[in-house]
C-alpha cells in the first residue's frame, strides 16, 4: 500500500495554503495525479481509455489524470497546489494536507488494504512475538509503520521492543535480499516478491485489520466547492471503469490486461493483488463503507498513531489537533480546524443513478 513519510511537506504549507486560494474558483480544467498500485489502476484506465473524457466532456470540463512515479512526490504536489485531486491512504491524507492546513476531501474511498500490507520474518513457523529484539526495515511514518503497531499490539508488544529502520518502498525488496535484514513491513507489489522467497512468514497482515488501511481519490475541499462538476466526473468516471472491471466478460479481461501492463505485471500477477484488496465493485458498496460507523471509529484509531509519531504538526496538542468530518453530521477532533472531510454525496448520486 502506498504510503508516506512526512518531511519536507511541513515546509512547503505556508506556500500551499496560498496555493489553495490561488485555486478556489469555478474554471474548466483540473488536474489530478496518481501513481501505480493495484487498487488505482482503475484511474489509469479511466484517464488513458477515454472514459474520464466522456464523463468530463458531459459536465463540460476537462481532466488531465497524471500519473507520478514517486507516491511521496505526488502528495508534496497535491499539497502544494500543483494538482486538484490525488489519489493517497486515509493516514496519509491526514497527515499531510489536512495537518499541512490543506482543506482536503475523501471523494471516493474506493478500496481497503485485505492482505496487501504485511509484516515478513525471514525463517519458518515465525510469529508476531519473533519480532522483539529485531530490526523492522519500512518506510517509516507510512500505513506500513502503522500496521507494525497494529501487529505489535496483538502480540503485547510495543515499538520500543524492537527498532525501526527506515528504508524507501523502491529499496526495500533488494534489502530483505541482504543478510542484514532480518524483518519487513511493506506493501504489494513489493510484499508479494517478498513473501515468494523461500524460508520466509508473513506474521501479519492487513486483513488482520478490515477497513483501517484505505485508498482514497483526495481533492481538495474548496476546489470541489466550486466545481462540483469535478467531483460528478471523478466519481462517474471511476464506477463506470469498476462496472467494466466486474463485467466477467472479454472487455473485462481486456481492460485487466491493460491495467496489469500498466502497473508493471500480468494478469495473474495483477489479479493476485486484487484478491487482497477490496475494491468496491458498486457505488452502494463504496456508500455502505463511507457512512459506517466503523469510519469514524478507525480514523480516530489513526489519528492516535498519527499524533503519537509527531505527524500532525508541531503545534498539535494532542490526538484531535486535526478536525475530521463525515457522513451524517459526526466529527472527531476540533471541530474548528476541519482539515479532512469524507463527503459520501457523490458516491450518493452514483448510487442512485444520479450523475
Amino acid at each position: 500500500m502506498p504510503s508516506l513519510r512526512l518531511p519536507a511537506l511541513l515546509a512547503a504549507a505556508f506556500a500551499a495554503v496560498l496555493s489553495v486560494q490561488a485555486q478556489a474558483a469555478p474554471k474548466d480544467h483540473f488536474s489530478v495525479c496518481w501513481t501505480i498500485y493495484a487498487g488505482w489502476m482503475p484511474w489509469e484506465y479511466a484517464g488513458s481509455q477515454g472514459i474520464l473524457d466522456k464523463w468530463a466532456k458531459k459536465y463540460g470540463i476537462t481532466i488531465d489524470m497524471v500519473q507520478l512515479n514517486d507516491y511521496v512526490e505526488s502528495i508534496n504536489q497535491y499539497t502544494a497546489g500543483q494538482f486538484d485531486g490525488c489519489t493517497m491512504t486515509n493516514m496519509d491524507a491526514l497527515t499531510i494536507p489536512a495537518a499541512g492546513g490543506v482543506d482536503s476531501t475523501a471523494l471516493v474511498v474506493s478500496d481497503f488494504s485485505n492482505g496487501n500490507d504485511g509484516v515478513v520474518i525471514k525463517g519458518t513457523g515465525k510469529t508476531v512475538a519473533d519480532l522483539k529484539g529485531m530490526n523492522v526495515n519500512l518506510v517509516e511514518l507510512s500505513v506500513s509503520h502503522y500496521l507494525l503497531a497494529r501487529a505489535l499490539e496483538s502480540a503485547d508488544l510495543t515499538e520500543k521492543d524492537l527498532k525501526v529502520v527506515n528504508t524507501s518502498d523502491a529499496d526495500i525488496a533488494a534489502a530483505f535480499n541482504t543478510d542484514q535484514v532480518q524483518a519487513v513491513t511493506t506493501w504489494n507489489p513489493m510484499l508479494s516478491e517478498i513473501k515468494a522467497k523461500p524460508g520466509v512468514t508473513e506474521v501479519f497482515d492487513s486483513s488482520k485489520v478490515p477497513g483501517e488501511i484505505m485508498d482514497m481519490m483526495v481533492v481538495n475541499t474548496q476546489v470541489l466547492k466550486d466545481n462540483p462538476a469535478l467531483g460528478k466526473a471523478l466519481t462517474g468516471a471511476w464506477f463506470e471503469t469498476v462496472a467494466l472491471m466486474n463485467a466477467k466478460g472479454a472487455a473485462s479481461t481486456e481492460a485487466l490486461e491493460h491495467m496489469a501492463k500498466a502497473s508493471g505485471t500480468d494478469l495473474k500477477g495483477f489479479q493476485a493483488q486484487l484478491d487482497t484488496t477490496k475494491l468496491f465493485a458498486t457505488p452502494q458498496e463504496a456508500l455502505a463503507f463511507a457512512t459506517s460507523k466503523q469510519l469514524p471509529t478507525t480514523m480516530r484509531k489513526v489519528a492516535e498513531f498519527s499524533f503519537e509519531h509527531g505527524l500532525l504538526g508541531e503545534g498539535a496538542k494532542d490526538t484531535s489537533a486535526v478536525g475530521m468530518s463525515f457522513a451524517n453530521g459526526v466529527t472527531s477532533g476540533d471541530t474548528a480546524n476541519l482539515k479532512l472531510h469524507f463527503d459520501p454525496s457523490y458516491v450518493q448520486m452514483a448510487a442512485d443513478g444520479t450523475l
